[in-house]
């Protein structure tokens, strides 16, 4: 019977998701085979690898699937780790978890597996794939705290035609017991943390050694100096750790979070308490909208507005929202106040549990240049309108 079955070749990471999504399958008669991708070369401590590979041939072994591995660091570093320094340069906090899901786990994963001979793919991402009149379609998965469709609203949307996430309908709990009863090695493994592939080491001292510092000032809201900082690249909005600016004696014994970073004079701006009206934004605006349905567009076509709901980060309750184009992207207005807007991060679009797709939050051109918004009576000086282009284009 199982000579006719489809191919299905899971990404496994050595993690308990992806041995249970193989088992699963395979309770589904499928045929199963296991890819597992090393898209770091390193060996830190802090690089998993070398384990992550090793846990992911037990899971094979004692499911009894056959194993290939595949080197993407090359691809990597060029598609993935290369965009994400080049963003951190220029002020943003990229996600390279975004980026590295639609670049490798379901672009040359997919394309590699079915050379392999695979139907399908499958990985233990938590979301869902619904089919409806003949196209699939992107869904959060059930369990609210693992809920993954965040990461996925940026993959080639041809592609989940052929992807399955065999634990969409299950959430956390269910999978460890279930790997549990399968007598999955890996059924207590903690669930990694930390850049996609990088591993938990200490995000500054391993981007230090690729942007060296460049040291400035950190400001409060008054301009007024309070200390020194190493490189904006290092830092991000909200952040209220390592700031280094413990001890001062001020004003009201709140902890201090980045409010702003100001590229072009090098300074961090930094504000007290948690609530505090520069940490808190209604209105922002994103570009490079991708539609995980290419008919979707039709949604905000001409002066159209969109009714729906957005995260502007991961881990984040969903926030009622009105988006609208302009001419450079989208504007979206939050009917409440949104905390720690940063920009080179995703708005990713819902309509409940559906996932429209999503787009990178930016500074509108003219914020970016503290400029007055643009009058015609008073045109912007040429050399800032080139200057405006490039950032847009790049």
């Amino acid at each position: 019977v199982m000579k006719n079955k489809e191919l299905v070749i899971v990404g496994m990471s050595g993690g308990v998701d992806s041995a249970v999504s193989a088992a699963l399958l395979l309770e589904e008669n499928y045929r199963v085979e296991g890819l597992h991708m090393t898209n770091w070369n390193d060996e830190e401590p802090y690089c998993t690898a070398s384990q992550d590979l090793q846990d992911a041939r037990n899971a094979c072994k004692e499911l009894n699937i056959p194993m290939h591995h595949v080197n993407f660091s090359k691809e990597y570093k060029e598609k993935v780790f290369n965009d994400t320094l080049k963003e951190l340069d220029q002020g943003l906090t990229p996600n390279p978890d975004v980026l590295c899901n639609r670049e490798i786990k379901f672009e040359d994963f997919t394309n590699y597996a079915k050379r392999l001979g695979a139907a399908k793919v499958a990985t233990g991402h938590y979301a869902r794939i619904k089919e409806k009149k003949g196209l699939k379609y992107l869904y959060k998965g059930i369990d609210e705290n693992k809920d993954q469709s965040y990461f996925l609203h940026a993959i080639n949307p041809s592609i989940l035609e052929s992807v399955i996430f065999p634990l969409g309908e299950m959430n956390k709990e269910q999978v460890r017991d279930y790997a549990l009863k399968k007598g999955l090695p890996n059924h207590d493994k903690p669930d990694s943390t930390g850049i996609c592939f990088i591993g938990e080491r200490p995000f500054k001292e391993f981007i230090k050694t690729f942007l060296p510092p460049k040291p400035g000032s950190i400001i409060n809201e008054n301009d007024e100096e309070m200390g020194n900082h190493e490189g904006l690249m290092y830092f991000t909005i909200g952040q209220r750790k390592d700031l280094g600016i413990g001890g001062i004696k001020n004003l009201s014994g709140e902890p201090w979070y980045v409010a702003e970073k100001r590229q072009t004079s090098n300074q961090l701006v930094i504000v007290q308490g948690r609530n505090h009206p520069k940490l808190w934004r209604k209105r922002i605006f994103a570009q490079s909208m991708h539609w995980l349905n290419p008919k979707d567009e039709e949604l905000l076509l001409e002066d159209k507005v969109l009714e729906c709901q957005a995260k502007t980060r991961y881990r984040q309750k969903d926030a009622h929202c009105k988006v609208k184009k302009n001419q450079n992207g989208l504007e979206i207005i939050f009917k409440n106040s949104q905390w720690a807007i940063t920009y080179g991060q995703y708005l990713v679009l819902y309509q409940d549990d559906y996932c429209l797709g999503g787009a990178k939050i930016m500074p509108l051109p003219n914020e970016y240049f503290s400029l007055m918004p643009c009058n015609p009576s008073r045109p912007v000086p040429l050399a800032i309108l080139k200057k405006t282009v490039s950032i847009w284009s790049s």
